[in-house]
């Protein structure tokens, strides 16, 4: 935005932040995440601290620092506030979008960073990378909570964590054990479960689906053609018996199980009976249609040899375009296959389209990848405001779509556990 612009919005955006901001604590905080927020928003390349401050009338580079990188305000409780005041803005068919980005990087002293994959240079390259879980739908998507990917080298590293502030309680996970803390955090703040959609880098993995199955949360995840199943349920009709022949066994092991398929051969496998073509959504060239099949299959891939099992049933969908020589992307669903039209699951299944979109915005619009910083604190910090930033405008969009706008400063905060505070506080507001 241009500085008119952010001076015609101004009142709009201090009444969106009025209670967000109150877990900040003193008002020179507060006062500090408007100006870093109305810099995010305004035009400019780079949008670290100093070219930032320089946009701003009286910006203070040095006050601006010490907010992002030493101030000791909680970036969790903030996005939490924010959270719960998003959802209520969302249709109830909104998702839970599972996805990660990166950071790339050109020296070794920023928090996380490490040479690892990097999604947003399609190699392997220097890089931080964060877990985030979004809340999405066709038409836009917010970020809820974000978790920065710490590789062993960092948590093993006392002279780093050190350096960096690292707080002693973090320990080594796994970027799906993120995904599903993420999905803990949230849920802690009072948020509504919701379909959980990623693509294969979570989907793959059996202990992913386990937890969100153990968490009661469904989910329409992607996953990859190698991974091996069962199209008829695998469990013996009868429990094996215990050695010795004369007792039944009460529990499965991995031996127990027939050989599975790879998905691939199992799609190549199938009828021409099973396919169909399904459109499911209007694209900006016209109607988005493919060719699907669906059918009931129990996953091999959380066999463990020498630990009891009970494989649990999913939906495989598998897309294969006419013509091609392979099938082009598969996921599993943990939905109910008879309350689920075939329309209504490849729908979800292809939900996440948004992602990669919104994610260039947030870099691009309101500079989450801009931060020079290098400390633990300083990075929750500042994704922590970009991604209020970022919702600002979300809600702006969704209101012009709606032709109409809520006059935040009219209406009281959405977030109930902020509503006393916010009248506590409202002297001191204006």
């Amino acid at each position: 935005m241009k500085p008119r612009e952010i001076e015609r919005f101004r009142l709009k955006l201090e009444a969106f932040l009025a209670d967000v901001v109150l877990p900040m604590g003193r008002k020179e905080r507060r006062e500090h995440a408007g100006e870093y927020i109305r810099g995010l928003l305004m035009d400019g390349e780079r949008k670290s601290i100093e070219p930032l401050a320089g946009r701003l009338p009286g910006g203070d580079v040095q006050a601006l620092q010490q907010f992002v990188n030493q101030s000791p305000w909680s970036s969790q409780e903030v996005r939490a506030s924010l959270a719960r005041k998003v959802e209520g803005e969302f249709v109830p068919e909104a998702y839970w979008l599972i996805d990660e980005v990166s950071f790339p990087k050109q020296g070794k002293h920023s928090v996380g960073v490490a040479r690892q994959y990097c999604g947003a240079l399609g190699k392997t390259a220097n890089c931080q990378v964060a877990v985030t879980l979004d809340l999405g739908t066709e038409e836009s998507s917010t970020p809820l909570d974000w978790a920065l990917y710490l590789p062993a080298q960092w948590i093993h590293d006392p002279f780093r964590r050190k350096e960096a502030g690292i707080p002693e309680e973090v320990t080594f996970r796994a970027k799906p054990d993120l995904a599903l803390d993420l999905v803990d955090e949230v849920k802690g703040w009072g948020l509504q479960g919701r379909l959980v959609l990623a693509d294969s880098a979570y989907g793959d993995g059996f202990e992913f689906r386990q937890g969100l199955r153990s968490r009661e949360l469904d989910y329409v995840v992607q996953v990859t053609g190698e991974l091996m199943a069962w199209t008829k349920d695998p469990h013996p009709a009868k429990p094996p018996m215990k050695r010795g022949g004369k007792i039944p066994r009460k529990r499965f092991y991995a031996n127990d199980f027939p050989p599975p398929r790879s998905l691939c051969q199992i799609a190549k496998e199938l009828p021409s009976g099973s396919w169909k073509t399904v459109t499911w959504r209007e694209g900006t060239k016209g109607p988005l249609t493919s060719r699907f099949a669906r059918l009931v299959v129990w996953m091999a891939n959380g066999l463990v040899q020498g630990k009891t099992m009970q494989v649990p049933a999913e939906e495989l969908l598998i897309e294969w375009p006419q013509g091609d020589k392979d099938p082009w992307k598969y996921w599993l669903s943990s939905l109910p296959p008879q309350r689920t039209s075939f329309r209504g699951l490849v729908r979800k299944a292809k939900g996440r389209f948004r992602i990669e979109q919104d994610y260039e915005e947030l870099k691009g619009e309101v500079g989450l990848d801009h931060f020079e910083g290098r400390s633990w604190q300083g990075w929750h910090h500042h994704v922590t405001l970009v991604t209020l930033a970022y919702a600002f405008l979300m809600l702006e969009r969704i209101g012009n779509k709606k032709n109409f706008w809520i006059d935040l400063a009219c209406c009281p905060p959405v977030d109930p556990a902020m509503l006393a505070v916010v009248h506590r506080h409202l002297p001191h507001m204006q």
